[in-house]
């Protein structure tokens, strides 16, 4: 690669924290969002396009970017959508057969700013010890003390309904038309390697915007229903919540996860809550109840539910745990074919522990059939 000079750019904290680097590319300007790490050593293109991710200006903890290139059939939505990559040495040039372009024409083809040269070891030890909190990245260095002030502007996470700006605006089909079962998707940020995991089940899936009522859904005349992943505080979603509701009285089989896990939760009136600095990574090792067994698991999420009102619930019981926190990951109703994890069992990080999930999923299909 030719030598070429790039310009300055820092990462500035609303708390006025600023970390130096260098931009990627061509791109220049500003980018605004919350900041949070994901610890994962692989998987990048996944995280950018995972629809989870919006509004987030994401830290790669680690040490290389880039080194394998991207694949077209690697993403999991229709563009990326973190608000800006900040992360410590970018590759340039990859080295994967497989791969189709480098990460840095597949950031300029979406537009995204993306900074490296960050001491990202020190920026990650700061959000653990201070917390997830709204930043900026920008390549506009000697305009400070004006970006600061455009970065108060910037709305928190904790109440921001996001599940709108990623959902489909029309209703889709997934999967082989004659396929065994049906499913109805409540999408609020749903990731296409969901939909690949309940097709290779034997699953047609009807994909519904993220304001889908149960009639709307239940044109589909479905075997059962599903609630995906997404982004942002899941509180607002009152469309989608009261929709869970409705879903819960028709008795039929419900999947929900991690967005959709906390949506189940707030339609049995558990409530939610803002993490500190939640969980992202790819190696969370989850404590399944049922069977005693533990699972290491793929996770992205800023919000949990409630434990304590959770263990109170009559009709809901815990059935995984975090093992480092001891968060809610999972629950299930006791009277009702309806369960959610907080983890992202379609992902393949390397273990494939919690895909059982979907076969779970279509246990209880096959079983309310009967």
């Amino acid at each position: 690669m030719k030598y070429q000079e790039r310009k300055k750019a820092f990462v500035l904290l609303e708390d006025g924290t600023i970390f130096y680097g260098k931009a990627v590319g061509e791109k220049k300007g500003t980018a605004y969002g919350e900041v949070c790490f994901n610890t994962g050593m692989t998987g990048y293109q996944e995280i950018f396009t995972d629809p989870s991710y919006y509004g987030q200006l994401m830290v790669t903890t680690n040490a290389h970017i880039g080194n394998y290139g991207t694949n077209a059939d690697e993403v999991e939505s229709d563009s990326i959508k973190i608000a800006g990559l900040i992360c410590k040495n970018f590759s340039y040039n990859y080295s994967r057969p497989a791969a189709d372009k480098s990460l840095e024409d597949f950031l300029a083809d979406n537009n995204l700013l993306a900074i490296s040269d960050v001491d990202t070891r020190a920026l990650v030890s700061y959000i653990r010890d201070n917390g997830a909190m709204n930043a900026l990245i920008s390549t506009e260095v000697d305009n400070i003390e004006k970006l600061k002030e455009e970065l108060k502007k910037v709305p928190s996470m904790e109440g921001l309904e996001l599940a709108s700006k990623v959902s489909t605006k029309e209703p889709y089909f997934y999967g082989d038309e004659k396929a065994a079962y049906k499913i109805s998707a409540l999408d609020i940020g749903i990731k296409k390697n969901i939909l690949r995991n309940l097709a290779k089940r034997g699953a047609y899936v009807k994909v519904y915007p993220y304001n889908a009522t149960l009639k709307d859904m239940q044109d589909f005349n479905p075997d059962g229903f599903f609630i995906s992943n997404g982004p942002g505080d899941p509180e607002p979603l009152t469309d989608a919540i009261n929709t869970t509701k409705e879903i819960l009285k028709t008795n039929k089989p419900l999947f929900g996860i991690c967005l959709g896990h906390q949506v189940l939760a707030l339609a049995n009136g558990v409530s939610t809550y803002k993490m500190h600095h939640g969980h992202r990574g790819i190696n969370h090792p989850i404590l399944n109840l049922m069977t005693g067994k533990g699972e290491i698991t793929s996770q992205n999420h800023g919000f949990a539910i409630n434990r304590e009102e959770t263990e109170k619930h009559p009709d809901l019981e815990i059935t995984h745990t975090h093992l480092n926190d001891q968060t809610v990951a999972g629950i299930k109703m006791k009277y009702k074919n309806v369960f959610s994890v907080q983890y992202h069992p379609e992902a393949s990080p390397g273990p494939h522990d919690a895909e059982y999930l979907f076969d779970q999923f279509f246990e209880a299909i096959k079983a309310s059939q009967n």
